[in-house]
C-alpha cells in the first residue's frame, strides 16, 4: 500500500516595524506577495506577514538589511494545524456606516436594507478590515447620499475587487478595475460574479502605463504609485478619493494633487491612515 506523503508544513513569515517605517515595508512586500498580506498592529509597531510552504517563500533578510536606523524585525514560525479553522475566525464580516457590509463567503448573506458584498479572503489584497478600505468605502457612501453615484468609475489596483463591486451596487456604470497581477484580476472576476455585478478587469502595470480615464476613480495605494499615478492623469477624473496613506504623507500627496488642479472636498482619518476626496476644480462649486 502506497502511503501519501505527510502535508508540507506551513510558515508564516513576519516583517514587524515601526509605523512611521510601515508605508516603505508595506509597498516592498506587495511587490514580492502581490496576493496581499496579513496585518496586525500595536501602539508602537506594525507587523506584516505571508505564508507559504517551506523553499516557497522568498529571502527577506535585505529588509533589516537596507534599514539603516534598524527597527525592523523579520521571524519565521511553523504554523499549527489548526490554522485552516483558526484563519476563518480572523476574516469575519465588516460593516461601513450600517449600510455597506463586507463579508467572507463563508458567511451567512445580509438581510435588510444594506449592501452585501461578499469576497473571498486570500485570493488578493481586499476583505474591507483595513482602515484604507473602510475609509474609502465610507466616501463611495458619501458621494452616493450626494447624488454622485452615477457615471464611470474606474478602482485602481482593485484587488479582490471590494470597492469596484460596491460602487456597482451603488449605481456607478460601468466599473473598471485595473491591477499588476493576474491572480488579482481573476480573484475580483470571481468576486464580481459571486455579487452578480459587472466589472470590466484589466490587468495593468501603473508604475508603466497611464491609469484608464474615468468620471469617478478610486486609488488606494501606497505614496510613490499614487504620486507616479498622478502626474499621468489625463483627463483629471472629476471625482478622486485616494487612500492607503500614512497621515504624515497628506501634506506631500496633497501638494501633487493641488499641482494637477484637483481641489480637496474631504478628508478623514483612521489611526496611522489618511484618505481624501478631491475633486476637479472646474466642477467644484
Amino acid at each position: 500500500m502506497v502511503q501519501s506523503p505527510p502535508p508540507r508544513p506551513l510558515i508564516r513569515l513576519a516583517v514587524r516595524c515601526r509605523p512611521d517605517q510601515a508605508d516603505a515595508v508595506l509597498a516592498e512586500l506587495l511587490q514580492l506577495a502581490p496576493g496581499g498580506v496579513e496585518e496586525e498592529s500595536g501602539a508602537d509597531f506594525v507587523e506584516y506577514a505571508i505564508y507559504g510552504a517551506p523553499g516557497e517563500l522568498p529571502d527577506l533578510g535585505w529588509v533589516q538589511a537596507e534599514t539603516a536606523e534598524g527597527g525592523i524585525q523579520v521571524t519565521s514560525s511553523e504554523v499549527p494545524d489548526d490554522w485552516a479553522d483558526r484563519w476563518r475566525d480572523f476574516h469575519r464580516p465588516v460593516t461601513v456606516r450600517g449600510r455597506v457590509v463586507v463579508r467572507p463567503s463563508w458567511a451567512p448573506p445580509q438581510v435588510g436594507d444594506v449592501i452585501d458584498v461578499v469576497v473571498e479572503p486570500g485570493q488578493a489584497f481586499g476583505t474591507g478590515a483595513h482602515p484604507t478600505t473602510r475609509m474609502c468605502l465610507e466616501l463611495l457612501l458619501e458621494l452616493a447620499d450626494a447624488g454622485d453615484a452615477h457615471g464611470s468609475l474606474c478602482d485602481l489596483g482593485t484587488g479582490s475587487g471590494v470597492l469596484a463591486i460596491a460602487a456597482a451596487k451603488l449605481g456607478w456604470a460601468p466599473v473598471f478595475g485595473v491591477d499588476s497581477e493576474q491572480v488579482a484580476v481573476s480573484a475580483a472576476c470571481q468576486n464580481a460574479a459571486a455579487n452578480a455585478v459587472s466589472l470590466e478587469l484589466t490587468r495593468l502595470n501603473l508604475r508603466e502605463e497611464p491609469p484608464p480615464a474615468a468620471e469617478t476613480i478610486v486609488a488606494n495605494l501606497t505614496a510613490p504609485l499614487l504620486r507616479e499615478v498622478i502626474s499621468r492623469l489625463r483627463p483629471l477624473p472629476g471625482r478622486l478619493i485616494v487612500s492607503g496613506l500614512l497621515v504624515r504623507e497628506h501634506d506631500e500627496v496633497a501638494d501633487s494633487l493641488t499641482g494637477a488642479g484637483l481641489h480637496e472636498s474631504a478628508h478623514r482619518t483612521s489611526g496611522d491612515w489618511t484618505a481624501m476626496l478631491w475633486v476637479d476644480r472646474r466642477s467644484s462649486p
